[in-house]
């Protein structure tokens, strides 16, 4: 693996059982009662369905629990076209003035936008990404029983606000169910760009077919074309992606993808508009494979996209701490 950073260790053993008298049991409730509220602080305000992960936001990371996901070469961020424009506007958390991310800004990108379904012309209008031009945006993939990839996206994403806010992060998002349809992938790279964040991180879900597994995250290729140069943040959207995947491996335990990044969980692209455009450290999260029953089952468990949440937001924080 290429994953690096303090929070990519190998998962600790299980504590030996407690062997001491019942005063030493006794005094095991109160940290347990602890932990307990820190979980529920977490997760409470997190979506109608959260539910808690073994994870903490803290350095110590939680235990791998299950197989994850990977990419379907979707465009995301992005610009906005002619004919109707969408609604709505980048929603921002206020600061919290607190916590270890005080000062840090973190733009979330959910991909796609359940509207957009409702507006292919819209969404099939060519934008400039720098290296040649690409549709605004895609509808984006769904499971085989019709779980959309906009709307696992949107539910991870305030997820991840939840614990990042909880850090002192300001958190923004490109688009919060707020408009109908887009923002278009330039548009989407600007928004992080304007907020000057400290890191940006795409949310999605592959298409590819059944029996590939596996998530994988793609990082920004040297492109100096037109609009489009991100050799200034090469080397820190790969930091960043590198972290990202050694946490999303540690939390969800999920497995790098079989079938992209040779097992890396790492994927190098100069297609994508959203990276192409930016000027801040991005990447991409391809979290599962929404077309193989097995990942379809995870990226429908809410249990699970907490985990999903958690173990991205651990490797943004890891990044932030440098």
């Amino acid at each position: 693996m290429s994953y690096v950073g303090p929070d990519f260790e190998p998962p600790r053993p299980p504590r030996h059982p407690l062997r001491g008298p019942l005063t030493v049991a006794v005094a095991a409730l109160v940290p347990g009662a602890l932990v307990g509220w820190l979980v529920w602080q977490t997760v409470g305000d997190s979506g109608g369905d959260a539910q808690a992960s073994p994870s903490s936001t803290s350095s110590s990371w939680g235990r791998p629990a299950t197989p994850g996901a990977s990419d379907d070469g979707k465009e995301q961020p992005g610009g906005t076209g002619a004919g109707e424009k969408p609604n709505g506007s980048p929603s921002a958390s206020a600061p919290t003035g607190s916590g270890p991310l005080k000062g840090k800004v973190v733009v979330i990108d959910p991909g796609h936008n359940p509207g957009n379904f409702q507006h292919t012309s819209e969404i099939n209008q060519q934008v400039n990404i720098g290296t040649n031009s690409k549709e605004c945006d895609t509808t984006g993939t769904a499971t085989n029983d019709g779980y959309t990839e906009a709307k696992f996206t949107l539910d991870v994403a305030r997820r991840m606000r939840t614990v990042l806010e909880k850090q002192g992060a300001t958190v923004k998002f490109t688009q919060d169910g707020d408009r109908s349809w887009g923002p278009c992938v330039d548009e989407r790279a600007e928004i992080g760009n304007k907020a000057d964040a400290d890191a940006v991180v795409s949310i999605h879900a592959d298409g590819a077919g059944a029996g590939n597994r596996g998530f994988h995250v793609i990082l920004p290729g040297s492109v100096h074309s037109g609009a489009a140069d991100t050799r200034p943040i090469v080397a820190s959207s790969r930091e960043l992606g590198e972290r990202v995947a050694g946490s999303f491996l540690r939390v969800t335990g999920s497995a790098p993808s079989n079938y992209i990044g040779g097992g890396t969980g790492l994927d190098v692209r100069k297609d994508l508009g959203g990276l192409n455009l930016s000027t801040v450290p991005k990447v991409f999260i391809e979290c599962g494979n929404m077309r193989d029953s097995k990942d379809a089952a995870q990226l429908t468990s809410s249990a699970w996209r907490q985990k999903a949440a958690q173990g991205i937001s651990e490797g943004i924080v890891s990044f932030l701490h440098g």
